[in-house]
């Protein structure tokens, strides 16, 4: 079944079609395409709507009609607490305030200068912390949110655009991060999932991804980002995505 994950309709649509599922994994995602500043009929830019916004009308609709039975694990990146080796900052909000979350997800918040590199691990943040404030109001389903680390042969970077594209396909993913002990292949970072989803070590709430780099041992990311553990600012994140959504 084909989902436009921007496209509000699209999952509302689909949603009506399916059965119910035990569990549901949201690996869609990416840097937005070639406009991921542009604004779209929701009001939230390309890269929000790519990212966030058709996760949160499918897991939406799925619990109003009672469909979700189990597990519903959001695919992360640890861009959301920031990478030194890809000199990613932490994000860091002035009060990670409900006006704050609504900031990065329209782009204001990057003011004139909009650099979807930066933005991604802000709107990343945004989805984890959404996805952890399921936990207390859902307490009979696991909502979890895993990083896949650097997988190796993905086409995460094919819509990005000039020297961006080139160095994340070629340098980053084929040069660096071997070289560097970083990167992993395909069935790695799809076990990460598969685990995230069955693996009753991974716990409801929590955001998990590599401890160091970007492919090693994993661990709940809230020990190395204190705010993601804040349950104030998961709320916050939360009532920010759903006023964008009609």
């Amino acid at each position: 079944m084909i989902i436009d994950v921007s496209n509000i309709d699209s999952v509302r649509k689909a949603v009506a079609d399916l059965p119910e599922i035990d569990a549901v994994i949201m690996n869609a995602g990416g840097m937005g395409g070639r406009t991921p500043e542009k604004i779209t009929s929701d009001g939230v830019n390309e890269l929000t709507a790519h990212n966030v916004i058709g996760h949160v009308v499918l897991v939406d609709e799925l619990l109003k009609a009672n469909k979700l039975k189990k597990v519903a694990l959001l695919v992360s990146s640890k861009a959301a607490r920031g990478v030194k080796a890809m000199q990613m900052a932490a994000p860091s909000l002035p009060k990670s305030s409900v006006q704050d979350f609504k900031d990065v997800f329209t782009g204001s918040f990057f003011g004139s200068k909009f650099d979807a590199m930066e933005a991604y691990g802000y709107v990343k943040y945004g989805a984890a912390m959404w996805m952890s404030s399921l936990a207390v109001k859902h307490p009979d389903i696991k909502f979890a949110s895993m990083s896949p680390g650097a997988t190796n042969g993905t086409n995460a970077s094919d819509s990005l655009t000039g020297v961006m594209k080139y160095f994340f396909k070629y340098i980053m993913m084929k040069v660096i991060f071997p070289l560097t002990g970083n990167g992993h292949g395909i069935d790695v970072g799809a076990k990460r999932l598969v685990d995230g989803i069955n693996d009753d070590q991974f716990k409801c709430g929590i955001f998990y991804a590599s401890k160091k780099g970007t492919s090693c041992e994993i661990v709940d990311q809230s020990t190395l980002f204190a705010d993601l553990n804040n349950v104030a600012f998961q709320n916050n994140a939360n009532e920010a995505i759903h006023a964008f959504i009609n």
